[in-house]
């Protein structure tokens, strides 16, 4: 195999997949790259099982063959290649690449080719086409309250739905909720829902550009396949029954303030400065106005207020400052509407604008 490609779009293309290969797997080939030349194409590949991706590289092929190459040193190689141009070259019987880019040349051992797995195609049972826009915005509005936690997997994804003319996206690390609703200008022609590792999407909204128009999904009983352009994305599906998001939410509140979200979100990123060490960030309540405060003992406290339309006995409830800030970080709407029961119950935060953005927060016990 013999290769020619820009130095640049290998780089590109190289600090995608570097994220996608493994980094843990006891299969050294696994935290490789695969670059398959055959029929003047030029394709890169990079897996960890769970996630795989597939990259076309503009290029010429000048011998056709395939190999693995360490991902992250080949990065690394690439990263520091001051020619614009890049030249890959398998020496069968040294069992390495050479690399060669201006006058610099470097020889990478291979990866054992055979423990690379053959990766998924595009398609699916169900095969659909999704405006990029509206399904990169859904991702980025609930995303964040996926859990990171691999010992609960199902909460590690995100609850994807989508029929007619909507698109529904519910993640909960069982802290937090986000659910969003986001409507579609046309109806989809096949509808689906599945859970989807949250890093699988965090990656797909990576590889889309501003200029992409739709998103190709394929979904069948265990697995997804995305399509940007050229690119194909495939990930494994989540086992297991999502929670009925719909059971957690409160039928009533006691208050429904309209709170501005560049005032609250300003305030309270402020005051969570002194909400350290598992600290709370404190919120009281009286007529007319919201304090926030905290206090982290041999660090400080702080303390601001607000304007709020709150009215009756004042109340004090205690927030995990990330998990708020984050709430209102991911909400694009002007106001929230912030929806409180009592300092034992969740929080609702929702988007006022009708937008359909809704985060539920569990409090934090506060001491007297």
């Amino acid at each position: 195999m013999k290769i020619s490609s820009s130095t640049s779009e290998l780089l590109h293309h190289l600090q995608t997949l570097a994220r996608v290969a493994s980094t843990r797997s006891a299969i050294q080939a696994l935290s490789g790259v695969r670059i398959v030349a055959d029929d003047g194409a030029i394709e890169l590949q990079a897996t960890d099982t769970e996630l795989s991706i597939r990259v076309p590289l503009v290029g010429t092929v000048d011998s056709p063959g395939s190999v693995v190459l360490p991902a992250r040193l080949l990065l690394e190689v690439v990263r520091q290649l001051g020619a614009p141009e890049v030249t890959l070259e398998l020496r069968s019987q040294e069992q390495d690449v050479e690399v060669q880019s201006g006058t610099a040349q470097y020889h990478l051992r291979t990866l054992r080719i055979e423990d690379f797995p053959e990766l998924p195609t595009p398609g699916g049972d169900t095969q659909l086409a999704m405006p990029a826009a509206a399904f990169i915005e859904t991702i980025a509005r609930v995303s964040r309250s996926a859990s990171r936690d691999e010992t609960r997997p199902i909460l590690t994804g995100v609850l994807v739905s989508a029929s007619g003319n909507e698109l529904r996206m519910v993640a909960t690390d069982s802290y937090r909720l986000s659910v969003k609703e986001t409507a579609l200008e046309q109806p989809l022609k096949e509808s689906f829902e599945a859970n989807v590792p949250a890093r699988a999407l965090e990656e797909l909204a990576r590889l889309v550009e501003p200029e992409t128009d739709t998103i190709s999904i394929g979904v069948s009983a265990n697995q997804v396949v995305f399509e940007v352009g050229a690119v194909a994305l495939s990930s494994r599906l989540i086992d297991g029954q999502f929670p009925n998001y719909q059971q957690l939410l409160p039928d009533a509140f006691e208050h429904e303030l309209t709170i501005s979200t560049e005032e609250f979100l300003t305030v309270a990123r402020r005051i969570a400065l002194m909400a350290q060490k598992n600290a709370p960030l404190r919120l009281a309540f009286t007529e007319g106005e919201l304090t926030l405060s905290a206090q982290t003992p041999d660090v400080g406290e702080a303390k601001d207020t607000l304007p709020v339309p709150f009215a009756g006995e004042p109340m004090e409830i205690g927030f995990n400052p990330e998990f708020l800030v984050a709430g209102l970080e991911s909400t694009t709407a002007e106001d929230v509407i912030l929806k409180l029961i009592n300092p034992l119950r969740p929080g609702l935060i929702v988007s006022a604008d009708g937008s359909g953005f809704l985060y539920l927060i569990m409090p934090i016990r506060l001491n007297a």
